[in-house]
């Protein structure tokens, strides 16, 4: 009763209002005197359900979800939110094995049936544990089934409604791929295209598993249903703007072409974990394509041949024993650049110089995954350097610890105008192989620097404004590094020294496992190393004193924890946890 006469009283309050009603029924009604384009505006800026909900006020509310500008549908937000916390095997012995020695009906039995009671009891805490992970599965399968049919009934129900005659519309959807929803949803907005003014489109395809869960079979079936639902909505994927997709096998080697052609109007393209079965040379021709982000995904070789607009590219994490499989051909508004990946003892090193030939990138993103350096610093020349001419911000991600920085001064010397300079020196256990033995049958190398020698003496620079260095520790190589930026830098204004990154699973388990430092080492042994943050303002200036010293340069340096991250520099130093979409 009380929701029903809220229902009322807000329908009330909606409703459109008539002079009178305003002015001497309710002088507090505001919002009914408001015109249909501020009601929208507003509508805009909410949830869909929250917009949808609206439509239950008032006549005239249920006509303004369907006006508004910007749809964007998602399973993901249709979810409920978990509130389950997992447990590691690890724990789930530790805490029945303290459970059953703690129990007064074992304090008389020999050592060998407390034993036995202890093994009996691990064994069944653990098939306990794995029935209810497996429970919560299939719930959350059954959750996502929910979201996804949800989206194709709240796309269907506000796009009926739409004016044809009125305004352009942008939609966004993202669901996943899973029973007739995706066709469903394609077919209701290729109809749209045809009748609607839809200015852009947006499809964001999602696998019920995500990357390193999913096995071969999984990807070939995600493979095989993507191409079902491509092949029954070529109407909707000729006019999408943007589409993202994720774990996904194509049989046909040919396929990945046939979303090119077929997608005239891709401004974003985006490939997670995707292959064909046979390995492929992949040609990318695209008149209207702006962004490419191509991450851990199997092709032979990827040749940009000719795209015109092209202005970002992501590639991460390939898996030759090579160069990078890539060739940038005719890419000439090629600004943003992020190449990422673990190389191995063999991998070659790329030269820069050579790869990005006839490119006039401003801003690079180089990821090293805390192993070896695939770069290869170099001696060059005046029409060499041309290619770094246009340099103004350089990321360097997961440089591994413990090795001489000398080789990135080799950026400043290439790049005259480098304006900001970020580097993240970490070894993250949680994201190597710490496994010895695999890393000698994996060829890693054990020797994870390089070395590199300034062929010009007393170089400076007068550009760079901003050095950005996280994982600082008041280590001989990294203070001489940090002095020899100061020294080249001769306009520097600002030096950020973070603390190590607190990596968030790391976090986690040493939260859950606080009190059991045996299980912590165990579980990450990147926790419990030393860490020679200078922390305390004693041991910042001893640190200080030992970098200017004869340079005179007037940078101001910054002594900061990785919880104090400035939000500006937030977005390059967490740059290589994107790529995937997660849940």
């Amino acid at each position: 009763m009380a929701r029903t006469s809220s229902r009322r009283r807000a329908a009330k309050l909606m409703a459109k209002p008539s002079g009178s009603t305003m002015v001497k029924g309710n002088p507090d009604d505001r919002i009914s005197s408001l015109p249909n384009d501020i009601l929208v505006n507003i509508l805009n800026r909410l949830d869909v359900r929250a917009a949808t909900r609206t439509s239950v006020l008032s006549r005239r509310w249920s006509q303004l979800p369907a006006m508004v500008p910007q749809l964007t549908i998602s399973a993901r937000d249709l979810l409920p939110s978990e509130t389950k916390t997992s447990i590691s095997k690890a724990e789930i012995v530790r805490r029945t094995t303290a459970a059953v020695a703690k129990d007064p009906a074992n304090a008389a039995v020999s050592d060998a049936e407390l034993v036995r009671r202890t093994s009996a009891a691990v064994a069944k805490a653990l098939a306990d544990a794995a029935a209810v992970a497996k429970a919560l599965a299939n719930a959350a399968a059954v959750a996502k089934a929910v979201a996804n049919t949800a989206v194709a009934k709240m796309i269907k129900s506000i796009l009926a409604r739409r004016d044809p005659g009125g305004w352009p519309i942008r939609l966004s959807m993202t669901f996943y791929l899973r029973d007739g929803v995706p066709i469903s949803v394609g077919h209701t907005v290729g109809n749209a295209m045809a009748t609607l003014k839809v200015e852009k489109a947006e499809f964001t395809v999602l696998t019920e598993k995500k990357g390193r869960k999913c096995s071969i079979d999984d990807v070939v079936n995600y493979g095989t249903r993507f191409v079902s639902f491509f092949n029954e909505c070529h109407n909707a994927f000729a006019g999408l703007t943007r589409l993202y997709l994720e774990n996904l096998r194509f049989r046909e080697s040919n396929f990945v072409s046939n979303i090119l052609v077929t997608c005239k109007q891709l401004n974003y393209l985006g490939f997670f974990n995707c292959d064909t079965e046979d390995w492929i040379t992949l040609q990318v021709e695209h008149a209207q394509l702006i962004e490419l982000s191509i991450v851990n995904c199997r092709f032979d070789m990827v040749k940009l041949t000719w795209v015109p607009k092209l202005t970002c590219l992501v590639f991460l994490f390939w898996l030759t024993s090579r160069e990078p499989p890539l060739a940038l051909g005719y890419v000439p508004l090629l600004e943003v650049l992020r190449l990422s990946n673990a190389a191995r003892s063999l991998d070659k090193m790329l030269k820069l110089s050579t790869f990005l030939h006839e490119t006039s990138v401003r801003d690079l993103t180089l990821g090293f995954q805390c192993e070896k350096i695939w770069v290869q610093p170099e001696c060059l020349t005046r029409r060499q350097a041309y290619v770094f001419q246009q340099l103004r911000i350089l990321n360097l991600v997961k440089i591994p610890e413990g090795y001489d920085l000398t080789w990135t001064m080799f950026f400043l010397e290439a790049a005259p105008s480098l304006e900001e300079l970020y580097m993240t020196v970490w070894d993250h256990p949680c994201e190597m192989e710490m496994n010895q033995e695999i890393r000698r049958e994996q060829l890693y190398s054990e020797n994870k620097g390089v070395e590199w020698e300034s062929p010009t003496s007393n170089f400076k620079h007068h550009c760079l404004a901003k050095f950005i260095l996280v994982g600082f520790q008041a280590k001989d190589y990294m203070v001489s590094h940090v002095r020899r930026v100061l020294k080249a830098a001769v306009n520097l204004q600002d030096v950020y020294l973070y603390d190590r990154l607190v990596c968030a699973k790391c976090q986690e388990k040493v939260k859950n496992a606080r009190r059991y430092d045996a299980l912590v080492r165990c579980i990450c042994p990147g926790v419990n190393l030393p860490i020679k943050f200078p922390c305390t303002n004693e041991d910042q200036r001893a640190v200080q004193k030992r970098m200017p010293r004869g340079i005179g340069s007037l940078a101001k340096i910054h002594f900061l924890s990785s919880n104090k991250i400035k939000a500006e520099h937030w977005p390059r130093i967490a740059v290589d946890s994107l790529g995937a979409i997660e849940d």
